[in-house]
């Protein structure tokens, strides 16, 4: 039996071997650096909606809700809050019976057709804009999705009173007329990928 003793061209072998291995590690990181980017810029464009989706509940729960409830009782309330909201191009989508319905009556004596689906997208009561130091304004699609009584009516009057069973040393609630649950998207105008849900119990 006779062993080969060339071993001319081990060092080029050797080297290819060492060439396939380091390129493959090159083409390793640079995925993971790739990879790496792509999240932190979609973990930034979310971020930037949901804070527009927070800003869009303040706006919704502190200004346009309260004055909603206000002007319920007339006629053309709709058309009253879209031009008071015009700065944020307020849109109200809904009916106004419908509208109506959601701030004043239980989920349950909404009238048919009020949509009290999950998503802020289908069938939103009412729309607005928020503008962006850095990109295109995000549109807020917001819902009311449920209503429940509270505690106590929109007259103001405390439910405590002169009862002989009363003490004044009793705790008084605090009084909530209504609870809502309120659904809303925060979305770029320009790209609807970049969106953020949230949803807010709010007690009026």
């Amino acid at each position: 039996m006779r062993f080969v003793k060339n071993n001319k061209g081990i060092a080029l072998i050797t080297s290819l071997m060492l060439t396939l291995i380091s390129l493959t590690i090159v083409m390793a990181l640079l995925y993971m650096v790739t990879q790496s980017t792509k999240v932190s810029g979609a973990n930034k464009r979310y971020k930037t909606a949901l804070e527009a989706s927070y800003g869009g509940s303040e706006l919704f729960t502190k200004d346009i809700l309260p004055y909603l409830m206000q002007n319920h009782g007339n006629l053309t309330f709709a058309e009253s809050a879209t031009s008071t909201f015009s700065a944020v191009n307020l849109q109200i989508v809904s009916t106004q019976n419908c509208l109506q319905s959601k701030l004043m009556m239980p989920s349950g004596n909404w009238p048919a057709g009020c949509s009290n689906s999950s998503s802020p997208k289908q069938n939103p009561d009412m729309t607005f804009n928020l503008l962006s130091a850095t990109a295109s304004p995000y549109t807020i699609y917001s819902k009311i999705v449920e209503t429940m009584l509270g505690n106590s009516d929109v007259s103001g009057l405390q439910l405590e009173g002169a009862g002989v069973a009363e003490g004044s040393s009793g705790i008084t609630p605090q009084h909530f007329p209504y609870l809502y649950r309120l659904e809303l998207q925060g979305e770029q105008s320009t790209t609807s990928s970049e969106q953020a849900n949230i949803e807010v119990l709010y007690a009026y």
